[in-house]
């Protein structure tokens, strides 16, 4: 039980780690400094890590790393847009 919860709530911050880059990012409006080959490193990972959680039929880490891909497309949106527009 002990190591399930602990499982949990590594997932949730790791989850939710760039949501304030994001918010961040759209308050700004300046993606000067986001790194566009780090944004699609990390979303390969968390892909792979979702892909990984259906594997082996794992909630926690199909739930996570898909809110995580998801997160961190929109990062990458607003920094491709933002980059685009200066």
């Amino acid at each position: 039980m002990y190591t399930q919860v602990v499982g949990i709530v590594a997932s949730i911050l790791a989850a939710i780690s760039m949501l304030p880059q994001l918010i961040k990012l759209i308050k700004e409006k300046d993606a000067e400094n986001m790194s566009v080959v780090m944004l699609l490193v990390l979303l390969a990972g968390l892909a792979l890590w979702a892909y990984y959680g259906i594997l082996v039929k794992d909630p926690i880490i199909i739930i996570s790393n898909s809110f995580s891909v998801c997160l961190n497309l929109a990062v990458l949106y607003f920094t491709l847009y933002y980059k685009k527009t200066k």
